[in-house]
């Protein structure tokens, strides 16, 4: 058995530092509702200019960032333009229907790219038709991989949102690790966006929260949703004072849970019964192709590390803070036992 429990199921699982335990400890705090918590603001501001946008509000999850986004964006009885596998269609439980009224558009997005001829074609102005009321893209792309979305490419959908006037979101749960293998500014990667959605509890290893930025108006409005939504914290500068510490220490760092995950993805190649397609293994993920994958993931378990089975025949690797060279290495041993076992079986 190994000496610890390698997680790789998400970068979800991690745990804050000492640095990030100390800022938490020693916040100042108020009454964020009335907009009286000042480590909240600093977050929130600090986010805002990282990002390129005007201002920011503080939320709970990824998934309060974007409903809180498509339903200032978008009218009741609307459609909006999302690629294939994307989170807010496939994650987010039916919420744009349930909170916004709208419904989704599902446009082809192989390798998690959609094609701007797609997005110009699936754009409805019938009165036979729900209108389209926003275009929301994802980067980086969960269920591709992990993948980037090209600059020139949300660049080119950005401008035929702007030609149709519809608002543009990015669910950017993961845009600092599209900005790090980019090797750009996160305000590059979310320059095209009228808002944008930014995680604070996946690579950058904070323990809860996001940010959802865009102009005052936007942010204005998005009070009112997280508001309405439960979203409205009191002392939150506790949790906001690690996100500060995430955003200011842990972003370049996710270039070694990149390299990681490369690291992991090159072992599995070529193993017997495990299939890695390594062109999408572009930033912190490793998506391998198995034969019963909840059995698989199941006897991963059992030696100790743990992935999650994202189909029947497909497991999710994700690297993170927690996992280091030498977990890697023990996974990648763990791995290939079982793939050999199982072919000389």
């Amino acid at each position: 058995m190994p000496r610890t429990v390698i997680d790789l199921r998400s970068d979800t699982v991690t745990t804050p530092g000492d640095e990030m335990r100390r800022a938490m400890a020693e916040a100042v705090v108020g009454d964020d509702v009335y907009g009286e918590d000042p480590t909240v603001s600093r977050l929130e501001r600090l986010v805002a200019e990282r990002a390129g946008f005007e201002t920011a509000l503080f939320v709970p999850s990824g998934t309060m960032a974007n409903q809180i986004a498509i339903a200032v964006h978008a009218d009741r009885g609307q459609e909006v333009i999302v690629p294939s596998g994307a989170h807010v269609y496939e994650y987010e439980l039916g919420a744009m229907a349930v909170i916004a009224g709208v419904v989704p558009r599902i446009v082809p997005a192989p390798g998690g790219v959609p094609d701007p001829a797609d997005v110009r074609r699936a754009v409805t102005r019938s009165k036979h038709q729900a209108p389209t009321g926003a275009v929301v893209l994802e980067n980086t792309h969960n269920r591709a991989g992990g993948t980037v979305v090209p600059l020139d490419v949300a660049a080119a959908i950005g401008a035929i949102a702007r030609e149709e006037g519809l608002p543009y979101h990015l669910d950017g749960a993961r845009a600092w690790n599209a900005a790090v293998a980019l090797g750009v500014p996160l305000a590059r990667v979310c320059a095209p966006f009228d808002s944008v959605a930014l995680c604070l509890s996946k690579g950058l290893g904070a323990p809860v929260g996001s940010i959802v930025a865009g102009s005052r108006h936007f942010v204005d409005a998005a009070h009112r949703y997280r508001k309405l939504l439960g979203g409205g914290m009191r002392q939150a500068g506790v949790i906001a004072a690690a996100g500060i510490v995430a955003v200011e220490t842990m972003v370049e760092r996710l270039a070694l849970d990149h390299g990681r995950a490369r690291v992991l993805a090159e072992g599995l190649h070529g193993l017997p019964g495990v299939a890695v397609d390594l062109t999408t293994v572009q930033t912190n993920m490793v998506y391998v192709g198995v034969d019963h994958a909840d059995a698989f993931v199941r006897a991963l378990a059992t030696a100790g590390v743990l992935a999650n089975a994202v189909s029947s025949t497909a497991v999710r690797f994700v690297t993170h803070v927690d996992v280091d060279d030498d977990d890697v290495a023990q996974a990648l041993q763990v791995i290939e036992e079982m793939a050999t076992r199982a072919a000389a079986a």
